[in-house]
């Protein structure tokens, strides 16, 4: 497998190119989705023994954001990526109960509780609404509670909270589908944003903008089966704006402009799976890409297949 070939070091390392060779827990998480998902147990097995060891060092069940090699202190942030965690449950849960590999579900189970108990918060709109934070330290107050839209996948969270029971998991993924049909009522959807009582504010601690973090919303919703979500279509149609042959754009203004286009062929699966098309990687040269796009393409390939399951 050539992202497997390029990206995942000997002991289990999801190695970042575009982020100067560091790693982090959506990497390690998305390896071993894909692991999972091309049957290659061994690297499965490899890529979760370092994660054990290296980011699952945290006094709760979550994982440490980012390790970097050439640092003294490997670990560059403490904190956790809740959609690296919640990716990490669903791959090993995926593992046990879809290829019917020898798991210890506990593991899972307590990454799920911690999400639980430590990832959610009230919607101040409507406090019986659950939203999904980025993190368990990740701030929410009286001025607002920030968001990063792409850490909704409702089908992972729906999976997970069936599986060991957690009703709240299945709520955020509920409350998160109508969130994300609020945001794309107004533009592209946003890598941040903060919801306070009035609505949507710019985050305090980012930039208001649609770009990387946002193209993973339609693949999300894709995936989950959501297809025809008004944050597909919005999606779909704006990284349709590209001005140059055989690009897609990345990056948008909120009027939906383009600011950043790409002909990188995992950023263009993601319109051709909005489209309801087959992402192709068969003859594609998935180890030309940047870690990234490379990865979303096969995350893609996969969504298609499973898409109406």
């Amino acid at each position: 497998m050539q992202w497997r070939d390029k990206f995942v070091a000997q002991d289990g390392r999801v190695v970042d190119n575009g982020q100067n060779g560091i790693s982090h827990s959506e990497g390690q998480a998305y390896g071993l989705l894909l692991a999972q998902a091309f049957g290659d147990r061994p690297t499965f097995e490899r890529i979760e023994a370092w994660t054990r060891r290296t980011l699952a060092n945290r006094q709760d069940a979550l994982m440490s954001w980012a390790w970097d090699p050439s640092q003294a202190q490997h670990i560059l942030d403490w904190h956790n990526a809740t959609d690296g965690d919640l990716f990490r449950a669903w791959a090993l849960l995926r593992a046990s109960r879809v290829t019917g590999w020898s798991i210890d579900l506990s593991v899972t189970e307590a990454i799920c509780r911690d999400v639980v108990t430590l990832c959610l918060a009230p919607d101040p709109r409507t406090p019986d609404a659950l939203l999904l934070l980025p993190g368990a330290e990740a701030r929410h107050d009286e001025a607002g509670v920030l968001v990063n839209p792409s850490y909704y996948h409702p089908r992972a969270l729906r999976e997970l909270g069936t599986a060991f029971g957690m009703p709240e998991l299945s709520q955020a993924a509920a409350h998160g589908e109508r969130l994300l049909h609020e945001l794309a009522s107004i533009g592209p959807v946003p890598d941040w944003i903060e919801v306070t009582t009035e609505g949507f504010a710019p985050p305090r601690d980012h930039l208001l903008r649609s770009s990387y973090d946002a193209l993973r919303v339609p693949l999300y919703l894709a995936w989950s089966g959501l297809g025809d979500h008004a944050a597909v279509v919005e999606m779909r149609a704006a990284m349709r704006r590209a001005t140059l042959p055989g690009h897609v754009a990345v990056a948008f203004d909120k009027d939906g402009t383009p600011l950043s286009e790409s002909n990188e062929p995992g950023f263009r699966a993601i319109v051709t799976l909005a489209s309801g098309g087959i992402p192709d990687i068969e003859g594609q040269d998935i180890a030309n890409q940047p870690y990234y796009s490379a990865t979303l393409h096969l995350l893609c390939a996969i969504a298609r297949n499973e898409r109406h399951n």
